[in-house]
């Protein structure tokens, strides 16, 4: 059985060109005529387009506000503990002021007893003679 038509390489070949460059002239045909299905397309395609970059944007500004929230709670946070700490500084200032005003008021006593308690025995010593 014969072929009427030999397809070697260099066929192959020019049928495969021929089949590109018939489908670049139709692209560059499609691109020139102002089809009007083609031209909605695009402007459809621009219009999602700015609507996802609008949309990115919007996130972004969103995502931003969402860290300087987060950052501003965290420095109230740190301010609170801050003044926490300085409270409960305070407080034990205080408290050892009161601890040391304490002491100092039994020294001064206990040493006043003494001071009492050696004149009673000096008075003693001081009838016996």
């Amino acid at each position: 059985m014969t072929h009427p038509k030999t397809n070697d390489l260099a066929d192959r070949r020019k049928a495969a060109t021929d089949a590109k460059a018939a489908l670049l002239q139709s692209y560059r045909a499609n691109m020139v005529a102002d089809d009007p299905e083609r031209l909605a397309r695009q402007e459809e395609r621009r219009a999602i387009a700015a609507a996802r970059a609008e949309r990115h944007a919007e996130q972004a500004r969103l995502t931003r506000e969402a860290h300087e929230q987060e950052r501003r709670r965290i420095e109230a946070e740190a301010a609170d503990r801050l003044a926490a700490a300085e409270a409960v500084a305070q407080s034990e200032k205080a408290r050892r002021a009161s601890v040391d005003g304490l002491i100092a008021r039994v020294v001064r006593d206990d040493a006043f007893r003494k001071a009492e308690r050696d004149q009673r025995y000096a008075n003693r010593k001081a009838q016996r003679k």
